[in-house]
């Protein structure tokens, strides 16, 4: 048996289409950057987001160093560790870094001592060797260890920066997995 058609002709949006776009909006909101991402607070110091980015620079900039160390140390192992490296230095430039002309390398962001409270990047970690260690299976673990301790403080960033840089962070966190793994097993 056939049911009757409703009494009265549906004009206006369905309940579905309002929930729907109600929940569309929700997202949109939760995902814009807000007033977080301003480029400087009301004390003219560097906003949070300003302050990790910094540090994700500083932090690549250093693995360049610690990269390049281990490749005038193991020349055998340098055409596997250049790849890594070029990498790096997009990372590095990505956050504001900068990779000099004969290799040096600086960071063009803010010093640390400009921020006034810590960042979530600004945990103490270990400063690069300007040496690589001996054995050329060291040298690959140590720079695994750097890039696995890197993944995993810009990882633990994430909740604290706004949208875009959140997702740089997480990406590049994601490539430096990646290299740690790739280093632990030319390890083997």
């Amino acid at each position: 048996m056939p049911y009757p058609p409703p009494s009265r002709a549906l004009t206006g949006p369905r309940r579905r289409t309002l929930f729907a776009s109600a929940a569309g909006a929700a997202l949109l909101v939760g995902c814009s950057g807000g007033s977080g991402e301003s480029r400087e607070s009301s004390a003219g110091s560097p906003s949070l987001a300003e302050r990790v980015r910094a540090r994700a620079a500083r932090d690549s900039v250093g693995l360049v160093e610690r990269y390049d160390a281990a490749i005038a140390a193991h020349p055998a192992a340098a055409e596997r560790l250049r790849t890594l490296r070029a990498e790096v230095v997009r990372h590095a430039e990505a956050f504001g870094g900068t990779i000099g002309k004969s290799g040096a390398t600086t960071s063009t962001s803010p010093s640390p001592s400009a921020s006034p409270s810590p960042s979530p990047l600004s945990s103490p970690s270990p400063s690069p060797s300007p040496s690589s260690p001996a054995t050329e299976k060291d040298a690959l673990v140590e720079l695994a260890t750097a890039e696995r301790a890197l993944a995993d403080r810009r990882t633990a960033a994430l909740a604290d920066v706004p949208g875009e840089l959140a997702r740089l962070l997480a990406s590049v966190a994601a490539a430096g997995a990646v290299h740690a793994y790739l280093l632990t097993e030319g390890a083997r």
